[in-house]
């Protein structure tokens, strides 16, 4: 039912309702009051007009759902006609989808029959190669018995018409041969009169022959002792080039220079706690060195933080370092020589040598072998040619000759701890003090210091007090 029609319904039982009670309450109020009679008019003529409206609204309701329903019998209409025009297109579309699904059976069909007719034709295909090569073999194989068969009719025509030149040659050789069957006989005897003198100069020859071998192989020897002296004669040379070598004075700027290029920092650290400022650090320049055997760092002791005193310094810890190029290598222990103890040995390994990758140099082989040499400070930098002599009190040092002191480059003061190396630019040795030097020969040590940060049971003072008293018995001047 339509919205409008039952709003339309409502109302009209509203006012009827009310038409309805309106009569009621005038008769329970004229029992107590008395209407005016206006009231009583205008309450009687309600009921008419309120009928003709309801009717009227009614009519108008039921106009209303007569126009809706006849919109929507046209709405329905024409959805039923769209509808079957839908349902139309809709069967066509499905005739033409059949159609299509038979044409896309038939392709199918005919795409099978295709690929069969292929299939087949492959085979036919196949069969027909076959049938070619076979073919292709036999035109060959006749070709070959055809082109045979003339080569040997031509062979044949050819080998008869030699035979029949062959014959009229051989008639013409035997009518030859017959006339110089003589002359052969002839030349027989004169043969055989050169086969006897060839036969005595084959003789000859190979006595020729044995005497030149002979030859050669006493020219072999001599030419095997020829390379032997020849080997000799390089090793000699060699040798006196190695000679020429090492008794070929340097430069002293090149034995400088060279000594700059390979100087390495060493630094050694010695800790005792308790005390104030009682850690000591030192720092110094020195070489690697080595006797053929083993490579050390030379220093003196008082590049070190250890001292020659009595009492002694018990030290707790101590280290150090080698640095060479930004390598740094650390100080495992440190040891004393046993000619001198204030020359002290830092032991390095051949895989620690490597890694700082600077020259080693020898120990001089002749310390006497020129009257001067090349002493490089240590600690400054300076550098300068100086002579030295034997003291034949002091064996084991050279003293320094101050009236040939000539310094090349800084302020040239000769003081302990300076390195000396020789002309050829080998290890001499090192200043003891300011005016000996003591040669290095071996590397014997007295005493070794194990670094590391416990070293109190090594009593490192009573070491170096011995060292002391050591240094102390040394004649005045070495001291």
């Amino acid at each position: 039912m339509n919205r409008s029609i039952l709003i339309v319904i409502c109302d009209f039982l509203l006012i009827s309702l009310l038409a309805f009670s309106t009569v009621d309450i005038n008769k329970m109020t004229e029992q107590k009051i008395q209407r005016p009679p206006k009231l009583e008019l205008a309450t009687n003529q309600a009921a008419p007009d309120a009928g003709k409206d309801l009717a009227a609204v009614m009519r108008l309701a039921l106009d209303e759902e007569r126009k809706g329903r006849s919109q929507l019998v046209g709405e329905l209409s024409h959805a039923r006609e769209e509808l079957g025009k839908q349902q139309a297109l809709l069967s066509e579309r499905e005739k033409q989808v059949q159609g299509f699904q038979q044409e896309v059976q038939s392709k199918e069909d005919q795409a099978q029959k295709l690929q069969q007719e292929q299939a087949g034709l492959q085979q036919q295909y196949a069969t027909a190669q076959a049938n070619l090569q076979s073919l292709n073999q036999q035109l060959q194989s006749s070709t070959a018995e055809t082109v045979l068969s003339k080569e040997k009719l031509a062979a044949m025509e050819a080998e008869l018409k030699k035979k029949l030149e062959d014959s009229s040659a051989l008639q013409q050789q035997l009518a030859q041969l017959t006339q110089s069957n003589q002359a052969v006989l002839n030349d027989r005897q004169l043969l055989a009169t050169q086969l006897q003198v060839a036969e005595a100069e084959k003789r000859s020859a190979t006595e020729q022959v044995a005497r030149m071998q002979d030859e050669v192989k006493a020219e072999r020897v001599e030419k095997a002792k020829l390379a032997e002296g020849v080997k000799a004669l390089a090793s000699k040379s060699s040798e006196l080039a190695q000679e020429v070598r090492e008794n070929r004075p340097l430069a002293p700027n090149t034995i400088f220079n060279e000594f700059v290029t390979n100087r390495i920092d060493a630094r050694f650290d010695a800790f005792r706690p308790g005390m104030l400022g009682a850690d000591k650090r030192k720092e110094t320049q020195t070489v690697l060195v080595s006797d053929g055997r083993n490579t050390f760092a030379l220093s003196h002791v008082q590049d070190t933080p250890l001292t020659f005193w009595n009492p002694g310094t018990d030290w707790d810890g101590l280290s150090g370092t080698l640095t060479h190029n930004g390598v740094v290598v650390p100080i495992r222990s440190l040891s004393f020589h046993l000619q001198d103890p204030r020359v002290v040995l830092v032991p390095v390994t051949a895989a620690q040598a490597r890694e700082l990758g600077c020259k080693i140099y020898p120990i001089s082989s002749d310390p006497f072998k020129f009257q001067d040499a090349v002493l490089v400070g240590t600690r400054e930098n300076y550098y300068g040619e100086c002579g030295f002599e034997i003291d034949m009190t002091t064996p084991d040092y050279l003293k320094l000759d101050r009236n040939i002191l000539k310094g090349l480059f800084g302020k040239f003061n000769p003081s302990r701890g300076d390195l000396v190396l020789s002309r050829t630019g080998q290890l001499l040795g090192i200043m003891a003090n300011s005016t000996y030097c003591m040669m290095i020969r071996n590397f014997d040590p007295a005493a070794t210091f194990q670094f590391g940060q416990d070293v109190r049971q090594q009593h490192t003072g009573g070491t170096l007090a011995a060292f002391y008293a050591q240094v102390a018995q040394l004649p005045s001047k070495l001291q």
